[in-house]
Formats: structure tokens, C-alpha cells, sequence
């Protein structure tokens, strides 16, 4: 019985399998936590959105900012939806497309085991929040996609205002300023200021930015941290935080990161996908 992490698929299939195989995976005993990104820019993205559903309640997966696009795609007009990347397209035009969005629409924000000791998220916290308060927050935004007026915060959750959380946002506002955090984040200043136009490795920001994780004067995580998102970060362990977004997507590896034990066990598969000119990131 295992536990395994995997960061960013972006719809990266093939290279799901073979890392399944690779780590033995055995879907009657053992569990898998996804870092959020299952779709998008891989090509495969209908697939592994089948594979993960079908794993069953074992596996767990947040919410990563590619996934929030493509369910905000799918509320708008067909016309619309028929517009965007061949990849997306086949998902949103698929016979079982309210199955597969339904159930993506339902995944957390963030997963927390304490018995494990370990916490779960696609991007990042605020510099402020412990593991309960980031729970909380999470817990606001996902009762709000999981009810029937889902569809309004869909239309209104992008934009890169507030850029930082705060006890005093209200509505709208403090649901984005959350969502940013969870699924957005990489550097931010010191007060927890998102920085979303840096997106390369620590050492490339502008000076008063600091990775999330390293803020000075952080509150304490009681638990340790896997997150992904950053595939410029690469692999990262350290300070309690594992980071796992290796880049498959970019001609990279896939990472899964066992979780039980002792000692963190890592086990990788190299992508043969070629890197992208001019890559983006997000």
C-alpha cells in the first residue's frame, strides 16, 4: 500500500501510463494524489481526464489554473467553446463531457491529511495563512463550485485583481483573490502580493519578491507541502515544501514523489516531447 504524488500531467497521457507502470501502481491498494493541470498542451487531455475519473476514489486531485479555464471554456456559448485549442475541443465536445467536467468541477482546491502529514495544492499559500485558514479558504471557493450558482463565478473568477488575500475581501473578489493563490502563485512580496508576470526560476525575480515558500515571517506549516505549477522551479525539496512540476509537457519527466515512509521516495519519466519555441508557462 502506497502513496503517490504526481505533478502537472497537462495532458500527457502516455507518459501517465508508463509512469503508473514504472511505480507499480496498484489501483486496489494504493492511492494517488495529482497536483492539479490534469489537461492542456500535452495533446491528451481527453485521456487522462477519462484514466484519472476512472481510478476511483483513491485518487485525489486538485484544481490546478488549466483545469478552472477549461471548466470556465465550457459555460460559454458552443460557438465559442469550438474556438479553442484542437486539445480542448476534444473534451469539450466529447459524448461523456458532463460526466468528465462534472466530476473536475468537484475536485478540491487544496487536500490535507494529517495523518500523513502532508497537505496538497496545485500552486501555493499566502505567506499569512496556516494550514486551517488556507482550509477555509479553499473550503469557501469549492462549496461555491460545487452549488447551483457555480455558472456566475465561472464568468468572474480571472483577473489578476485583488492580487492578494486579505480577511476583509468580500464576494467575488475575495473567492478570485483565493482562487489566484491556489492555483496562480509563484513569487510574491513580503506582504503576499502576487507576482504574476514572473515565471522563472528564483534568481530572475525583480528585487522585494520572494518564492512563495520563502517568504520571510511566513506562519508556520504544521504540515509538509506538495505542490507543482512551477515547472521553471523544477524539482524542489526543501524547507518542508516538495515542488514536482518537472515539466513533462516541455520535454521534461513526469515526477511521482511517494509519500509514506520514512524517507520521500522519487521516481521520474523522461518525456521524449520536444520544448516548445517561445514556451509559455502558466
Amino acid at each position: 500500500m502506497a502513496t503517490w504524488a504526481i505533478g502537472d500531467v497537462q495532458g500527457c497521457h502516455d507518459e501517465l501510463v508508463g509512469l503508473l507502470d514504472k511505480i507499480s501502481y496498484d489501483p486496489a491498494r494504493d492511492t494517488l494524489w495529482f497536483c492539479g493541470d490534469l489537461v492542456n498542451r500535452g495533446g491528451q487531455s481527453l485521456e487522462v481526464l477519462r484514466l484519472v475519473m476512472s481510478l476511483g476514489e483513491r485518487t485525489i486531485s486538485v484544481l490546478g489554473n488549466h483545469d478552472l479555464s477549461l471548466l470556465a471554456v465550457a459555460e460559454r456559448r458552443e460557438e465559442e467553446q469550438a474556438k479553442v485549442n484542437p486539445e480542448l475541443r476534444a473534451v469539450l465536445f466529447a459524448p461523456d463531457r458532463d460526466e468528465l467536467l462534472g466530476w473536475l468541477r468537484t475536485r478540491p482546491l487544496l487536500h490535507v491529511d494529517r495523518g500523513l502529514g502532508f497537505a496538497l495544492v496545485h500552486a501555493g499559500l499566502a505567506p499569512r495563512w496556516t494550514i486551517e485558514r488556507a482550509e477555509r479558504a479553499a473550503r469557501e471557493v469549492e462549496q461555491r463550485l460545487r452549488s447551483p450558482s457555480y455558472k456566475v463565478l465561472m464568468r468572474q473568477m480571472f483577473g489578476n485583481k485583488p492580487d492578494m488575500w486579505s480577511p476583509k475581501l468580500q464576494g467575488i473578489e475575495r473567492l478570485r483573490a483565493s482562487i489566484n493563490v491556489f492555483t496562480r502563485m509563484r513569487f510574491c512580496d513580503i506582504r503576499g502580493r502576487i507576482a504574476f508576470n514572473e515565471k522563472g526560476a528564483p534568481g530572475t525575480q525583480k528585487p522585494g519578491l520572494y518564492p512563495w515558500f520563502e517568504v520571510p515571517g511566513h506562519a508556520p506549516r504544521e504540515l509538509r507541502i506538495v505542490c507543482g505549477h512551477w515547472s521553471t522551479l523544477g524539482l524542489f525539496a526543501g524547507l518542508g515544501i516538495y515542488a514536482i512540476d518537472t515539466g513533462c509537457v516541455w520535454g521534461g519527466a513526469l515526477t511521482a514523489l511517494r509519500l509514506d515512509g520514512e524517507h520521500q521516495e522519487l521516481v521520474a519519466l523522461k518525456s521524449n516531447r520536444p520544448a516548445p519555441a517561445g514556451k509559455a508557462i502558466d
